[in-house]
């Protein structure tokens, strides 16, 4: 499967797209601009030197034409970019992966957006995707240290239960990451939110939290 990754040069993008082809997925990094992208594939391929990692840098419109994407942009950016390309993402399973948040002193607050969720405002601009929500809770540094493996739960959204389904797949290729069914995407809201949580936690205990559900088989 080829995974496009519009706006994968930041930290999350670029450290989600790093372990996905550590699994034998097929990555396409993609940029505003593919020269930018192709720079940032051939550094990080030179810190995996000898690897077999599928990873290739376009342009944001070339990742949009995957069978599967990803939105890593800026938060703000998400919902707009989406709707550029909304015609090359008809049909397709769409993961959006970005929290709204503000940083107030030492703090990050969560903000939201007009319909509650960036994963809800991305649903309304391209009706004719599958938008699903995950990877929030995962920090970007950990997501690109491949040789450390990651752990935890990946809070899943979608309005459509095979969109839910198919993001559970692509989680669970990665070892120790479990994929769970939060629900539609009205449940994304607090889901994004919580990022800002996790984030205070981090700053408190001076660690790298991770998220983890009891009770479930």
């Amino acid at each position: 499967m080829k995974i496009g990754i519009i706006g994968g040069t930041g930290p999350a993008g670029k450290g989600l797209a790093l372990r996905l082809s550590s699994v034998g997925y097929e990555v396409e990094i993609g940029s505003r601009s593919s020269g930018r992208a192709a720079e940032v594939v051939e550094d990080t391929l030179e810190q995996w030197e000898g690897s077999n990692f599928k990873l290739s840098g376009v342009s944001n419109e070339e990742a949009a034409r995957a069978g599967t994407v990803v939105l890593a942009t800026p938060w703000d950016s998400c919902a707009p970019t989406a709707k550029a390309f909304r015609e090359l993402l008809e049909g397709k399973l769409v993961i959006c992966m970005a929290n709204a948040l503000a940083r107030v002193g030492n703090e990050f607050h969560a903000l939201y957006p007009p319909r509650g969720s960036i994963a809800a405002d991305v649903q309304a601009a391209i009706p004719m995707s599958r938008v699903s929500m995950a990877f929030q809770h995962l920090p970007a540094k950990e997501l690109g240290e491949i040789e450390n493996t990651m752990e935890g739960d990946v809070l899943v959204c979608a309005d459509v239960q095979d969109s839910i389904a198919e993001t559970i797949e692509i989680v669970e290729r990665m070892p120790n990451l479990r994929g769970l069914d939060c629900g539609s995407l009205a449940n994304a809201a607090p889901v994004e939110a919580f990022t800002a949580v996790l984030l205070q936690l981090n700053r408190l205990y001076k660690t790298r939290s991770s998220v983890r559900i009891t009770g479930l088989e």
